[in-house]
């Protein structure tokens, strides 16, 4: 009996000594100065801006609807940010020095752009010039020769009340990432701007020393290593299975943490049904998964079996979904590494506040796009109907970027 207590008096002392070092929060100030590079690698539809989160759902809407199709080769983007908590001393002005072989010159101007007034929300919380939706979304998910149960998950638009949300659209929540601003800076710089917005070149690399140099930050030394220069572009194909359901392969992208595959298109002639499908295994809308993802969210969204694993190269979309829309775009993303830099680095013990003059954060993703399925579209307009078909009195594209807009103002 006197052992039991001498030992669990000693295992309460151990506990004692070691909680205040265990419980510690280490005290961290906000850096002077954030820069990120954000990089991607895109292939397919030539659709979104220089640096943007891919084509978004607006994106494959205007092209959908007459926006212009042309294919291309892969191409290299990039978007850089730079938010300091200091003013400048008279105008503002910085420039990223890159290395010579990204082959666009010395270095590359990081502008201010204007503030722009902020205009007055409505008291509604409805977006400005939001059109309210007819028709219905039909979301199915998974891959597999055949949609599972439960499928498709149906919103009518009908009953959406404006600016809301529909229950049960979203099945989790999602970090998306917050980098620099102008909103959240004392003084802030971009590229590509109006002064410069130099293509990147296609055979570029990032590898090598970069230095960034403002009159409203600190000087900004890094190095980045292969694993984080411009990943390879994806190659999706893709085939009608003998069950109606649609094959797709990929090639395995290096460095890729995970993938994840998103698609749209309306309904059959004569429907104001808009379709769409991803590759989750739960219900997923996956709007907001069409971007740059830290590993560590990509991770845990592999475990939740929300996206595919590194491994992974091939998914079948359900033929109940190729049924449901004849004609779809299909969005693909192969989430890359990220590398971050800070000086100081961070003090290994808690006990020692943090205060970095910079952080760096370099992320990396893979995207395409392409049509899915046999009736395919090209020259910049939809395909022409069939002779003696009409179109339907509600384009169920348009209805569904309505929706899509008021969901996410876009």
């Amino acid at each position: 009996m006197k052992t039991k207590i001498a030992v669990t008096t000693l295992t309460a002392a151990v506990i004692a000594a070691i909680a205040p070092a265990a419980l510690a929060q280490q005290k961290v100030n906000p850096p002077i100065a954030t820069y990120w590079m954000s990089i991607d690698t895109s292939s397919g539809m030539p659709m979104g801006g220089a640096g943007g989160g891919g084509p978004s759902m607006m994106d494959i809407g205007r092209m959908m609807l007459g926006g212009g199709m042309g294919g291309g080769g892969a191409n290299r983007s990039m978007l850089l940010e730079l938010g300091s908590q200091r003013s400048a001393s008279g105008t503002p002005a910085a420039a990223h020095d890159i290395p010579a072989g990204l082959n666009m010159g010395a270095s590359l101007p990081l502008e201010t752009p204007p503030r722009a007034p902020r205009p007055e929300p409505r008291e509604d919380g409805v977006p400005e010039n939001f059109e309210k939706p007819r028709g219905r979304m039909l979301i199915f998910w998974g891959c597999g020769e055949q949609a599972g149960a439960g499928q498709p998950y149906v919103i009518d638009f009908a009953k959406m009340a404006q600016g809301q949300v529909p229950q049960g659209l979203f099945s989790r929540r999602v970090a998306v990432q917050r980098g620099p601003s102008q909103s959240r800076s004392k003084t802030y710089g971009d590229w590509p701007n109006q002064r410069d917005s130099t293509r990147v070149a296609g055979d570029g690399s990032l590898r090598g020393d970069h230095m960034v140099k403002g009159n409203y930050s600190p000087d900004i030394k890094f190095s980045i290593a292969d694993k984080y220069d411009f990943m390879e572009p994806v190659n999706l194909s893709s085939r009608k299975s003998s069950g109606g359901g649609m094959n797709m392969s990929w090639n395995s992208v290096a460095n890729a943490q995970g993938y994840f595959a998103t698609a749209m298109g309306g309904g059959k002639s004569g429907s104001e049904d808009v379709v769409i499908w991803s590759s989750s295994s739960a219900r997923e809308f996956g709007e907001s998964l069409m971007t740059w993802l830290p590993p560590s969210e990509v991770a845990r969204l592999i475990r939740e079996k929300v996206v595919l694993s590194p491994s992974t190269t091939e998914c079948t979309v359900p033929a109940q979904f190729v049924a449901a829309a004849p004609s779809a775009f299909i969005r693909f993303i192969a989430y890359g590494e990220e590398a971050n830099f800070a000086q100081p680095p961070r003090p290994q013990d808690p006990k020692l506040a943090w205060s970095p003059d910079w952080v760096v954060k370099v992320r990396l993703k893979s995207t395409t796009s392409s049509i899915l399925g046999e009736e395919s579209m090209s020259g910049g307009g939809a395909a022409p109907a069939a002779s003696g078909s009409s179109a339907p009195a509600v384009d169920p594209l348009q209805e569904g970027f309505k929706a899509l807009k008021g969901l996410f103002g876009r």
